[in-house]
């Protein structure tokens, strides 16, 4: 099957009820915040998929966690190409890292346990190996209280050191090491891995790649490693990475307890696999079905959405091709054309836009670096000036839609200027909501600006976050 299209046709034809699928989206649409896009191939064709406006095909997506699935993937190459094994001390790699002594336990760690979440370690290491100037010998220096192998911790700073050591092997990052191997044989073009000052990527989470690409990558192990006749990856290491390596809990209702292997998650239904990442990030291969379903999200809970995978999709997905349904087609094709994230909701106008619109508020120094705003409300544009350094230093302008989403860049509340859709209404007579959809990411930014009198009280919070939503109110003042 030559693979460099991906081909189209109808559910039906591949053995899928369109009803499924449609009741499975319209749940989705209903249950979980925010459902982003999502791509089902069976038998390599893709049958379904979708994108809730603004979100859209063209554009990458953070993947967080899912990255590591295409860590394991490049240690899986180095090993076939003799360059390590799983049974190399993880110390073997890092000699000038090394403490002056060596524990037992970190003496035998080795790369299986990196791969398996299993080296010992009691919790995550990354927030403390990424807050070191040396986060090699930050991870070594670390007391390692179980015997690797032992004791399973989910610690994506295993991860990054996997990532180090193909870079260490190969001179490469793991992104220029996977381009020739992966990616491109993949047809995945543009992917952007984040790095570490030290210029490692950073392994356990910051690839940047599309929706067709994470579904790609699926069908790839969906077909034991092969693609448009090579093997790009061996069958062993696809059976491996795939199978549970380690135990992770108890409960057969979490799909986070059901094993895990290397780098990949084992899910309820017996025979399913996945890479996932935070907020709803999914690559969920399902080979009893030879199915491979994608998705990406800005979701705060995890598990609701894999529940209405194995309740409304999975049973939809049946042994041999269906007779054609016209009419259930032309519902899904209706539906899947219809998704959209909502525009701020509110009143288009307030008695308050004539005084404030052109105002200039000013704001006393701040972590957020936000120096002045001010909102024109006859052009739909919020000005704002930032200090600090970088591309986010200087004056920005955003258009807004009223009802509508306005494609933009915006850097305030964010660490660096951003692709988002931007919406704007009155939530009251003096009070203004303007939501920033940064479709690239999980993340949706809703700004309240309430005017008072001279003054502006600037409110700030995030659909998702690893820490708080909501950040500190900012108070600005018109000269």
């Amino acid at each position: 099957m030559t693979q460099d299209h991906l081909h189209r046709n109808t559910p039906e034809s591949q053995g899928i009820q369109s009803e499924a699928i449609r009741d499975f989206v319209l749940a989705a649409d209903q249950a979980i915040q925010s459902m982003h896009s999502f791509m089902l191939l069976r038998h390599g064709v893709v049958v379904a998929e979708g994108w809730w406006h603004p979100y859209r095909p063209e554009s990458p997506h953070m993947l967080f966690s899912l990255s590591k699935s295409f860590t394991s993937t490049a240690i899986g190459l180095a090993v076939n190409e003799g360059l390590l094994t799983l049974d190399d001390p993880v110390l073997k790699f890092f000699p000038k890292d090394a403490p002056r002594k060596t524990s037992p336990n970190l003496a035998a760690m080795r790369v299986r346990h990196l791969l398996s979440m299993s080296t010992g370690h009691h919790e995550d290491t990354t927030e403390h190996i990424m807050r070191a100037r040396n986060p090699f010998k930050a991870f070594l220096g670390l007391a390692v209280e179980h015997e690797p192998g032992t004791h399973f911790v989910y610690n994506s700073g295993a991860s990054y050191m996997l990532a180090a050591i193909v870079q260490k092997l190969t001179g490469q990052t793991l992104a220029g090491y996977l381009s020739p191997r992966l990616f491109e044989p993949l047809g995945i073009e543009g992917a952007v891995w984040d790095s570490h000052p030290n210029g490692v990527n950073f392994g356990g989470w910051g690839l940047n790649i599309k929706t067709e690409d994470i579904a790609r990558f699926g069908q790839l192990y969906l077909q034991k490693g092969q693609w448009n006749r090579r093997q790009l990856i061996p069958v062993s290491w696809v059976e491996a990475a795939t199978s549970k390596q380690v135990s992770n809990g108890p409960d057969k209702n979490l799909d986070w307890e059901q094993g895990y292997g290397y780098q990949f998650w084992r899910c309820q239904p017996a025979s399913i696999y996945r890479g996932d990442g935070a907020f709803g990030q999914f690559c969920v291969v399902m080979p009893e079905q030879d199915a491979v379903l994608a998705i990406t999200a800005g979701s705060p809970e995890m598990q609701p959405i894999l529940n209405l995978v194995w309740e409304k999709l999975l049973p939809g997905i049946q042994a041999a091709a269906l007779p054609e349904n016209a009419s259930a087609v032309e519902s899904l094709v209706e539906t899947l054309k219809h998704l959209h994230l909502s525009p701020t909701q509110g009143k288009i106008a307030s008695p308050e836009s004539s005084r404030i619109s052109g105002q200039v508020y000013t704001f006393e120094p701040n972590d957020e670096t936000l120096h002045s705003l001010s909102l024109d409300f006859s052009t739909n544009t919020l000005t704002y000036r930032l200090l600090g350094g970088g591309a986010r230093r200087g004056k920005h302008r955003l258009g807004f839609g009223i009802g509508a989403w306005v494609e933009g860049t915006s850097a305030l509340r964010d660490f660096i200027p951003r692709k988002v859709a931007a919406s704007g209404a009155w939530i009251s007579d003096n009070t203004f909501r303007l939501t920033l959809c940064r479709y690239e990411t999980p993340f949706v930014a809703t700004f309240d600006f309430r005017f008072e009198g001279s003054q502006v009280f600037f409110d700030a919070r995030v659909n998702v976050d690893f820490g708080p939503t909501e950040a500190p109110q900012l108070i600005g003042t018109s000269a």
